[in-house]
């Protein structure tokens, strides 16, 4: 990793998984997440954000829920599972630090509920639930969910959530039993991947923030790495990163279509 820096002069990673918030690329896709997010907030509904693995969606949605001031927002994040109904809640209980439990699932929803009142009510704070990874959840789950934002017979809009997955969660809201939840969603988005000039864009952007000023990919190295990615963010991070490091090892200082293609190697 070091020798990859310091032979094309890099200031720090290229490509980093724990890149910034003020250093997150605007793109058409972000801006799309941002728009729906901003307005199911506002309006106190559920949104569905889907999109490949390593499209983005979660880097997408930290950086919408990012924007949001802390002293009128709290933001409930968690990571589904393939769980009960319970175990989604014991994770909300837990991110909301809810020093409450039960082993009953009407009392853990109302505990939930009751602190989301407290905290619209009493501290004028306004809760939002993101669900990531949430074509993990059961079918099951998806048929309860919308209970949890009931209030006063649907007319206290206290909980505005988004959920994020993949393409197949749009899928799994088609069946009779999600009818409820998915009767709900007022906004979705898909994420797809970014096209080849998006994908250069992104490439020099990236080499920009570690502090390269000339892009050392070739034109070829960027048409591999868009083609081999299909246009997808993680896994072109993973090629582009690789590259650099052939090219190091070659002692090249432009990254080469052959230099992807050695990085492409060591992924699946």
């Amino acid at each position: 990793m070091k020798d990859y820096r310091a032979f094309f002069g890099c200031e720090k990673d290229v490509f980093p998984a724990n890149i910034a918030m003020k250093d997150i690329l605007m793109t058409d896709a972000l801006r799309g997440v941002i728009d729906r997010f901003e307005y199911t907030l506002r309006l106190g509904g559920m949104a569905l954000v889907t999109g490949e693995i390593g499209s983005g969606k979660s880097t997408a949605l930290r950086y919408a829920a990012g924007q949001l001031h802390p002293s009128e927002y709290l933001v409930i994040t968690v990571t589904a599972c393939t769980g009960s109904i319970m175990e989604l809640y014991r994770q909300i209980v837990t991110e909301m630090k809810i020093n409450r439990s039960s082993i009953s699932r009407s009392v853990m929803m109302n505990i939930i509920k009751k602190e989301i009142v407290e905290l619209a009510e009493s501290h004028k704070l306004k809760p939002v639930l993101i669900i990531d990874e949430a074509s993990l959840l059961r079918l099951d789950v998806f048929e309860e969910l919308h209970t949890l934002c009931q209030f006063e017979q649907d007319s206290k809009l206290y909980l505005p959530l988004i959920l994020a997955g993949q393409s197949t969660l749009a899928d799994r809201l088609l069946y009779r039993t999600s009818a409820s939840l998915a009767s709900r969603i007022i906004a979705r988005t898909h994420l797809e991947g970014l096209t080849r000039d998006g994908m250069k864009d992104y490439i020099l952007h990236h080499v920009h923030l570690a502090g390269v000023t000339a892009n050392p990919f070739d034109d070829a190295a960027v048409t591999a790495i868009h083609q081999a990615s299909g246009g997808l963010l993680r896994k072109a991070n993973h090629l582009a990163r690789g590259a650099l490091m052939a090219a190091s090892k070659d002692g090249s200082c432009l990254v080469s279509a052959e230099h992807v293609r050695i990085s492409s190697t060591e992924l699946f």
